[in-house]
């Protein structure tokens, strides 16, 4: 009605509001360095600083960012800290925010082709695009019978793989019947929690995952593989999926795909290949060697939100047989009909997921290499790689430590020659002192450190000043 009060945020009201804020994130990476890198709060810390009740009356956008800064950023791990080498990286940048920023200010549901065009056809040629920057088998590109899809995460990946995997192995009357319980799927004992997840939510239940044994590098064991594929066989069991680890999260060992592929040929298995961050490393032709054999996968996926400077969430997966991921999740009720869809012709991203809706994520995906450019992204894959096998050299040159695995890449598993507790102590130490953030695992049943170094602003001083700590520290508490 003529003169109603508006409650939105006009035009100019928003330029002043993004500007405080960009001023306000530039900032914080300015004196990112500086913060303690593991929050310090105790549980409820937070919701004690918050108000009880919602305010009736909107509230002044300074007074919101002065919260952020009083209240939200004293409860934040600033994974964005260059002293920041636990995990696995989920590292950002500046286009990657922007591109973000944009995403959101654009608002676009990306479901079908038809609601959004450009959200499909850039995501599409953004995947094609890696699928020449990794140098990952043709079969993978949009162009044949495979293709790509932006998923948030690789644990949506590793699902939407295992109900394919599921519906080929049954005819796709898993759907329509449910699961008999015969179906058998492997992973190496080292194979991210996510495995077991979709296990279970797929139906085939936790009883029939199989945990292959590893070698000395960690890595799955081929003949090991073989022998409980044979095994299951002979006991009337149904295998159809194998997921294989290139970099696994516990020691960044890379599943041999040359000798495990032809196994899952042989038996007509689904192998899915998990890159999690190490996929990243691809870029680099030198690093391409994580890769070989990846021409037996049926699907592939690594995430761009760990390693390559794209903010979360943003995974890339990939098919080999689009056809096959389509059928086992498409459901196309009346309101989702629409002429495009219905010529063929177009790619609905909405069948290649487990959710309906999506967000516009190739967007910053793009804005990312752009930016950087395939030598750009080139130069700190190798810089991050590079500081990491020094670290790993300073730890074999330290008596009182060692490593617990040969490192390949860019994560660093070591630990100090007195055990468990005095492992367990340092790494308390350190983590408490605010100046690093590392975690921990277990391998060869030894309590280990890990020393990822993947975060966008972490220099070589950053390392040094990180294993003259760790050596300091040790030397305390001797």
């Amino acid at each position: 009605m003529p003169g109603q009060e508006s409650f939105h945020m006009t035009p100019d009201e928003f330029r002043r509001a993004g500007r405080l804020v960009v001023d306000w994130i530039a900032d914080y990476y300015e004196r990112l360095e500086s913060l303690p890198v593991l929050s310090r709060a105790r549980p409820g810390e937070i919701r004690s600083a918050l108000p009880p009740d919602p305010p009736y009356q909107g509230e002044p956008f300074e007074a919101m960012l002065r919260d952020v800064e009083n209240i939200v950023l004293p409860g934040l791990t600033h994974w964005q800290s260059p002293n920041f080498f636990a995990f696995f990286p989920a590292n950002s940048s500046g286009p990657a925010v922007l591109g973000e920023l944009l995403s959101a200010g654009l608002g676009v549901q990306g479901m079908l082709w038809a609601t959004s065009p450009a959200c499909t056809e850039l995501e599409t040629h953004m995947l094609d695009w890696l699928v020449q920057m990794l140098e990952l088998p043709a079969k993978f590109g949009s162009s044949g019978s495979g293709g790509g899809v932006i998923q948030d995460s690789a644990s949506s990946a590793v699902l939407c793989a295992l109900l394919a995997a599921r519906e080929r192995a049954t005819g796709f009357m898993s759907n329509e019947c449910g699961c008999d319980g015969r179906l058998v799927a492997y992973a190496s004992d080292q194979a991210h929690s996510s495995i077991e997840k979709a296990i279970k939510i797929a139906g085939l239940g936790r009883q029939n995952l199989r945990l292959v044994a590893v070698d000395s590098s960690f890595a799955m064991r081929p003949e090991s593989l073989a022998d409980q594929v044979k095994h299951d066989l002979a006991s009337g069991l149904v295998p159809c999926f194998v997921c294989a680890t290139v970099g696994t999260t516990s020691s960044n060992a890379i599943d041999p795909l040359a000798a495990i592929g032809p196994i899952c040929q042989k038996h007509r298995l689904w192998l899915h290949v998990d890159g999690a961050m190490s996929g990243t490393a691809a870029l680099c032709p030198e690093y391409r060697f994580i890769h070989h054999g990846l021409e037996y996968a049926d699907s592939y996926a690594f995430n761009p939100h760990k390693w390559m400077f794209t903010n979360f969430d943003c995974d890339c997966f990939w098919v080999a047989d689009r056809a096959a991921l389509i059928q086992t999740l498409s459901i196309l009720p009346e309101y989702l009909r629409n002429q495009a869809t219905e010529s063929g012709s177009v790619i609905d991203y909405r069948d290649w997921q487990v959710q309906l809706g999506r967000r516009f994520r190739a967007l910053k995906l793009w804005f990312v290499i752009r930016h950087y450019g395939v030598n750009g992204l080139q130069h700190h894959i190798r810089h991050h790689i590079a500081l990491a096998q020094r670290f790993a050299d300073w730890v074999r040159a330290e008596p009182n430590f060692e490593l617990a695995v040969e490192p390949p890449l860019n994560l660093v598993c070591f630990r100090h020659q007195a055990g468990d507790s005095a492992n367990q102590r340092l790494l308390d130490r350190l983590n408490n002192s605010g100046e690093m953030y590392l975690t921990h695992t277990r391998m060869d049943d030894k309590l280990t450190l890990r020393f990822c170094v993947g975060q966008t602003h972490t220099e070589a001083r950053h390392v040094e000043r990180a294993w003259q700590r760790i050596q300091w520290v040790a030397l305390e508490l001797a």
